[in-house]
């Protein structure tokens, strides 16, 4: 193999961000080692997902339910002619895919797990097992189940074949567990995130929050990530400066809604941003939150808003789930899950001494840049690479 082998980088569905973002990330690692590397992958909703920067070197193919699905992947795999193929998650149109292609070229694959895909419908208790006449509906009607590429059945047979891959890439340490491989945790643009680069007060005011406390929360609300718990510790400390503020909103349900309705004098709301903006605002807060619920998805889970938090040097609140503590060491400040009364504890403890808390950050962040940045998962990766 090539000292610097061209790679290509296999996403299951590029119409959203399950999978291309820990892609990007991938690539960016990737072209630090001097590898050309393109990422390759299906449209199922027609569009590009509009996070993609334009720039992107990407190959797509439009997705479909099976039959048809079998002639889109036919069309992708003349698109893949990396040295190596990165099946980014243990989907059928992605580690499928790659798996068929190592038969017919002998192409060398690496599955990337970034998070335990069956855990969405139960983990292990999941099973598929239909009566006859189920099992013909969900094979022979239109809108049957079993024509979804991404069924949870096809996910239950990927996961058992990940040992078919000539490496595996995890990041975290419950599917290091769960998988084997090894782990490359998100990194960040720790460059780009910089809070040198940045003014606090003048990012506040620029997005209108320099009257408040901010607890900034910069994702998508889930019921899992814990926001209902931060919303009840506002409630009990009732004062009127401190402010939750959700950057970008869900966008799968109106979760966020149901927040605002029952919360909304706690709740401020920012729209998404493209991602070169998102450290300036980011810049705005006192403290990053991110109350993380004890559930099969959050164990599995690296939530990239701890490293947006860690690389511009804020403090953190978040809880003991999965592998938070480890990733944040002694430089945040952890709760136990679902535990509201701790969370308003460590938030008055925060603000009492914010000078000690933003040095606690300042640490967070020679962390992040240590083991969770594009170059420490390079170095991770090269050994990989050296590896096949």
């Amino acid at each position: 193999m090539k000292d610097k082998p061209k790679i290509s980088l296999l996403v299951w569905n590029l119409s959203t961000n399950d999978g291309f973002i820990r892609a990007s990330l991938l690539e960016k690692a990737l072209h630090k080692l001097g590898c050309e590397v393109e990422i390759i992958g299906f449209l199922f909703d027609k569009e590009l997902y509009q996070a993609i920067p334009a720039k992107t070197k990407l190959k797509t193919v439009q997705g479909s339910n099976y039959p048809d699905f079998f002639k889109s992947i036919g069309k992708l795999l003349k698109l893949i002619d990396g040295d190596i193929i990165y099946a980014i998650k243990p989907q059928p149109a992605s580690f499928g895919v790659a798996l068929l292609k190592k038969l017919s070229s002998r192409k060398t694959v690496i599955v990337d797990i970034d998070d335990w895909e069956l855990s969405w419908y139960g983990g292990d208790a999941w099973r598929y097992q239909p009566t006859l006449k189920q099992l013909a509906k969900d094979l022979l009607k239109k809108d049957g189940v079993l024509r979804m590429p991404n069924h949870p059945l096809y996910i239950k047979w990927m996961e058992n074949w990940v040992n078919r891959a000539d490496a595996v890439t995890v990041h975290t340490g419950f599917l290091q567990k769960r998988f084997g491989g090894i782990s490359v945790p998100n990194g960040k643009d720790t460059a780009l995130f910089d809070p040198a680069r940045y003014n606090a007060e003048e990012s506040r005011n620029r997005y209108g929050l320099s009257e408040y406390r901010v607890l900034m929360f910069p994702g998508a609300p889930r019921p899992y990530k814990g926001l209902e718990d931060v919303l009840i510790a506002l409630d009990k400390l009732n004062q009127p400066d401190l402010k939750l503020v959700i950057v970008g909103g869900s966008p799968y349900d109106n979760y966020d809604e149901q927040l605002r309705q029952k919360w909304g004098q706690w709740i401020i709301k920012l729209p998404n941003y493209p991602a070169n903006v998102m450290p300036d605002v980011v810049a705005a807060a006192h403290v990053v939150v991110v109350p993380q619920r004890d559930t099969p998805e959050t164990r599995a889970q690296f939530p990239l808003k701890l490293t947006d938090g860690m690389a511009m040097a804020k403090p953190i609140l978040s809880t003991r789930v999965g592998d938070i503590p480890e990733i944040l060491g002694d430089t945040g400040y952890l709760v136990e899950p679902a535990s509201p009364d701790q969370i308003a504890e460590q938030i008055q403890l925060i603000f009492q001494d914010l000078d000690a808390a933003n040095e606690r950050g300042r640490k967070s962040r020679e962390r992040c840049v240590e083991k969770y940045s594009i170059e420490a998962m390079a170095a991770t990766l090269k050994s990989v690479i050296a590896r096949l």
